[in-house]
């Protein structure tokens, strides 16, 4: 029978021996790995091409959208586009608390259209071109054939 002081010096044992070289070691964090550089051929302009967009500087547009009664209207389509282009390139739909919030890039004019089956199409022109870096708008919308 093993005595429970061999069990102890055992575990004692392994405990302080050194680590063998097949256990991964700590990296130090301040040794970095060589960069690469881009091939002589290629420009700055093609290695700009491949870094991807960053939201920091965009424009977001926040909001709710009410019905006639003053309640919150989920399910509300949510389109913007470019003042300058026909084809609307964001949308989205209101959550089940009618709000929303779209990004898009900023430095522009933007045009957003909201509807509804049943309602009235309601349109806000947005400047995103201020330097503010985000819009506030509120929509209350009205059954079709109704005037506000």
């Amino acid at each position: 029978m093993i005595s429970p002081r061999w069990i102890v010096l055992t575990g004692l044992a392994v405990l302080l021996a050194p680590a063998s070289p097949s256990y991964p070691r700590y990296q130090d964090p301040t040794v970095q790995s060589p960069q690469t550089t881009p091939p002589a051929g290629t420009s700055t302009s093609a290695a700009k091409k491949t870094q991807k967009h960053t939201h920091a500087s965009d424009f977001l547009i926040i909001g709710t959208v009410f019905d006639a009664k003053g309640y919150a209207f989920p399910g509300v389509q949510l389109r913007v586009r470019r003042s300058t282009e026909k084809k609307f390139r964001w949308d989205d739909s209101t959550n089940s608390r009618g709000e929303f919030a779209i990004r898009v890039p900023q430095g522009s004019e933007y045009e957003m259209v909201v509807h509804r089956k049943g309602f009235a199409d309601q349109t806000r022109e947005l400047d995103a071109k201020t330097g503010l870096g985000e819009a506030r708008i509120v929509f209350r919308m009205e059954p079709e054939g109704e005037k506000k």
